[in-house]
């Protein structure tokens, strides 16, 4: 279970369909059996929905339970009546087909779907990959007019492992959207290809920050076409995290200038990222396949009615995501749909990586199937997900795709609750503290998340707070984190568990965490702003929230440089130094070696042998999460101090003979020879 839980469950009762097409009551809706839907044939051409070629423009339709379909053609992405309908004709594996003879550049279309005498509601269908306004009718378009210049040239950026890759969570409205940010596009694709921004006291902002910063990748919370904000009123500044899926396959159209331009959303979407390609930051795009914004008027329901989605004995919805359905991954049509739309996202965007939302609710077979499909396209592509659901599910416990079955996945990561719980305290307890802030009782689980969760001779499970063994096969397949988008961030979980603590202190104990997190093996992982000391008034869940509550105070980076600094160093200092990141748990359980320590808040370490081909022979790290000042042993010769008493510096801060040594209170002591 996980903070996930909280967070969807509210995005769901926050979903609107007001400016959804009306469809019939779930009453009138056809329920077809599950025998009916097992025994549906699939189609695994290429050439669903929509072609345009030298012969003309050609739809397909996949919706092998229909008796009859309809392809309504439009003149505007809203509004109006149809120029033309027409019937569609049945063609093989479940297929429906027609064709015309003109290029229908320009056009608008919908289907529209007979299933047991009930006409449903009009759908773009489920494979548009290009929509009008609040992705109500698909759009026809050249896909290369959408190229901005250059886009040929432009290509993937890439780590030589995934353990290489530093991540960046970011919203787009979070990034830009503040008075202070300096930036004219707030809230669009477009602020990410803006350069020279600084905020209202002179600091770097937006792209120009994330060069500074140094992170490799930016991981974006979902920018497929989702369902709550409404794209006729952006005027009202409308706020949501994306988590409410509508078109899988065409962008989101609150990002664009223009959401009643079909080729706008994705021109700016592509600009975007070659903005980020340029400037060397790779994007990963938060994927939400597990569930859709709506049941019986998705369009999924509306194309192949309950075949797309796993049901309970009763046939109403089974909901493991918590947001009232679940997706079924494990039928063929679904797993291949999750598979070519990703494979699209990487070909026709460029994206360089995917983050699966709830990712247990899906199979493992089909994650193999996305890493290997991803990979094949480009080598080095970052995947990870939630190695957990909201709920139960049909799908047996050792098919899902948790973090306690992420060795059957090679090629996949996991975010490790183990590390992020420890290091701050519990995710949905606020006043609960962690490691980092004095709790006692959490060195082991520290350890754990230090050896990223693979087997280690002196690791001991059993005391482990959330996990109970080695799960992860090799380093590669764990993210490591205290903070996401998802309940406190740091700034505002810090000020709830240390009540009587100053913004000072505070901003010590960040460092800690952080220094954790991204000195340990796996992949680290951290919230935007967050180097700045960002906070969000103290709201648990902001999916909602408008952007007085979300968005990035630019001006805090100035206040806060101090931060922002120590981030910027420690991400120089993982990047410089492969021993943090190691590709295989037998280097791990061969160069880690933790000291025997006696007493609480206080985890010890070597990382020996130039591990990974690292220039320093030895690296002793040190974590002291009391309060109070506390002695270790390090062996006696020339080291050069890296890090003390809250400050770093990769190239060093002074020098050390070893032999006793005050680790300072609430901070990381790190030394190198």
């Amino acid at each position: 279970m996980s903070n996930t839980l909280i967070r969807l469950v509210a995005a769901s009762a926050f979903a609107t369909a007001a400016f959804m097409p009306m469809t019939i009551s779930a009453q009138s809706f056809p329920q077809i059996s599950e025998a009916e839907l097992n025994a549906y044939p699939t189609y695994n051409g290429g050439d669903l929905e929509l072609t345009v070629d030298a012969s003309g423009t050609h739809f397909r339709l996949w919706s092998p339970g229909a008796e009859a379909v309809r392809l309504n053609l439009y003149a505007t992405s809203r509004n109006g009546k149809p120029i033309q309908t027409v019937d569609m004709k049945k063609a093989e594996a479940g297929t429906w087909t027609t064709s015309f003879a003109d290029k229908l550049y320009g056009k608008f279309y919908t289907f529209q779907v007979k299933v047991k005498g009930i006409w449903l509601a009009e759908t773009p269908g489920a494979w548009a990959k290009a929509v009008g306004t609040n992705g109500q009718r698909a759009a026809i378009i050249d896909m290369a007019k959408t190229n901005p210049c250059g886009w040929e040239k432009d290509t993937y950026v890439t780590t030589a492992k995934q353990t290489d890759a530093i991540m960046y969570e970011m919203h787009h409205r979070d990034f830009s959207a503040h008075r202070n940010s300096g930036i004219t596009n707030k809230g669009k694709f477009l602020a990410l290809t803006e350069e020279g921004t600084v905020s209202a006291n002179g600091q770097p902002t937006g792209i120009d920050h994330l060069k500074q910063l140094g992170i490799t990748h930016i991981h974006i919370l979902p920018s497929y076409d989702y369902n709550t904000v409404d794209e006729t009123q952006l005027a009202d500044r409308q706020y949501n995290w994306g988590y409410d899926p509508l078109n899988y396959n065409a962008p989101e159209g609150s990002y664009s200038t223009n959401p009643e331009d079909p080729y706008a959303r994705i021109r700016e979407m592509k600009q975007m990222i070659m903005a980020l390609h340029r400037a060397g930051i790779g994007v990963v795009m938060d994927v939400v396949y597990n569930h859709t914004a709506l049941g019986n008027e998705s369009n999924f329901s509306l194309t192949a009615p309950g075949y797309y989605y796993r049901h309970r004995a009763d046939g109403s919805y089974s909901d493991a995501s918590g947001c009232g359905n679940e997706t079924a991954s494990d039928r063929k049509q679904v797993s291949d749909y999750i598979v070519e739309s990703v494979k699209y996202w990487a070909t026709e965007y460029h994206i360089d990586g995917f983050r699966f939302d709830l990712m247990a609710i899906h199979d493992t077979e089909t994650m193999n199937r996305v890493a290997e499909a991803v990979r094949a396209i480009n080598p080095n592509a970052v995947i990870y997900g939630e190695g957990w659901t909201a709920g139960d599910s049909p799908l047996p416990v050792e098919r899902r795709a948790l973090k306690e079955n992420v060795s059957k996945m090679p090629g996949i990561a996991v975010f490790s609750d183990d590390i992020r719980d420890a290091v701050k305290g519990h995710y949905s307890r606020a006043e609960d503290c962690g490691f980092a802030s004095g709790k006692p009782g959490q060195e082991e689980t520290i350890k754990i998340g230090v050896v990223a969760s693979t087997a280690h001779p002196q690791v001991d499970y059993s005391k482990g707070s959330n996990s109970k063994f080695a799960y992860a096969s090799q380093p590669t397949q764990i993210m490591n984190y205290v903070s996401c988008h998802d309940d406190l961030c740091l700034t505002d979980k810090l000020r709830k568990s240390m009540p009587e603590a100053t913004d000072s202190v505070r901003m010590r104990v960040a460092r800690l965490a952080q220094t954790i997190v991204f000195t340990s093996q796996g992949t680290p992982f951290m919230f935007a702003g967050e180097e700045i000391f960002r906070d969000k008034k103290g709201v648990h869940n902001t999916f909602k929230s408008p952007d007085d509550v979300n968005a990035i105070d630019w001006n805090l980076k100035a206040d806060n440089i101090e931060q922002f600094n120590y981030y910027c160093n420690l991400i120089a200092l993982r990047k410089a130094h492969p021993a943090f990141r190691l590709g295989s748990a037998e280097e791990v359980a061969k160069n880690i070696v933790f000291d025997k320590v006696k007493v609480d808040n206080l985890v010890s370490y070597s990382i020996k042998n130039h591990a990974g081909g690292d220039e320093w022979e030895e690296i002793k790290v040190v974590f002291n999460g009391s309060d109070k000042p506390q002695t270790v042993n390090v062996p006696k010769g020339k080291w050069t101090i890296i890090a003390a008493d809250g400050r770093l510096d990769k190239d060093g801060l002074g020098e050390s003979k070893g032999g006793k040594i005050e680790a300072a209170p609430q901070a990381a002591l790190i030394l190198a020879r």
